[in-house]
């Protein structure tokens, strides 16, 4: 569905992603994990079309100038790190934006839109919020919005950056969780910059390694989430252990010795 062959971006000279070629398959969730610096945002805003790049990104087989605008709208749907917010907007109506790239030239939404929106609320728990102004919510309750205009876009990719930087660790499952029941409902195809390695390791399908805007490893979180592949890039005090479940867990260490 996503396919990055070659891609680099450069920021007043200095490299932010350096020949990066890669694909998501469709359906699949692909985490995009690494330092900060290491290109993860950048790369997300190239699939979204918000940065110029080198190189080709398709989506669907095709570029994002084949597609146009609008079309490539209605195919990637984007929860940025820090979204602009209007301060006088109430949160149904900031979700219905979600569905703007599907109203017709000079159109306005239809009960289809509506409902659309309003199920996605329900969902992330929002519905009791419906008439708050943006600006009264806390900053877990703006993640949760964020993330619900982008659902209720209904696009077949979703682009995440750091989803749940803001939530609390019960809040953080159950986003990921709801994101993870769309995209097996919907055959979403999800790319997501993450910080902590242990949801990544634990949702993803597939990981992805950046570091100074190269690709330094990728495969399964089993393949990426090792001691001797972290080690180097999170320093030492990191910790990989298998839980009970299997799970993979990815803990920091303190240095006792300081």
């Amino acid at each position: 569905m996503i396919a990055l062959d070659a891609v680099s971006v450069r920021y007043d000279g200095i490299p932010a992603l350096v020949g990066v070629t890669e694909a998501v398959a469709e359906g699949e969730w692909l985490a995009l994990i690494g330092p900060n610096g290491a290109g993860k945002t950048t790369l997300l805003r190239c699939v979204a079309g918000l940065v110029d790049h080198e190189g080709s990104i398709r989506i669907g087989g095709r570029t994002a100038e084949e597609l146009g605008r609008r079309r490539l709208a209605q195919l990637v749907a984007y929860v940025p790190q820090q979204p602009e917010l209007p301060g006088d907007m109430s949160v149904a109506e900031y979700v219905l934006l979600g569905r703007t790239p599907h109203i017709t030239y000079l159109g306005t939404e239809g009960a289809g839109d509506r409902a659309a929106a309003a199920g996605v609320m329900e969902r992330l728990d929002l519905t009791p919020l419906a008439a708050r102004l943006i600006t009264t919510l806390s900053g877990g309750e703006v993640q949760r919005l964020v993330l619900a205009r982008a659902l209720a876009q209904d696009s077949p990719v979703l682009l995440l950056d750091e989803p749940t930087s803001a939530l609390d660790l019960g809040r953080r499952v159950e986003v990921l969780e709801l994101v993870d029941a769309l995209r097996r409902e919907r055959g979403l195809t999800v790319l997501s910059a993450m910080h902590d390695l242990t949801l990544a390791g634990q949702f993803a399908d597939r990981v992805a390694l950046l570091e100074r805007g190269l690709v330094a490893a990728a495969g399964t979180p089993a393949e990426v989430l090792r001691e001797e592949v972290l080690a180097s890039r999170f320093g030492h005090g990191v910790t990989v252990m298998r839980a009970p479940d299997g799970d993979i867990v990815v803990v920091p260490r303190r240095d006792r010795e300081h």
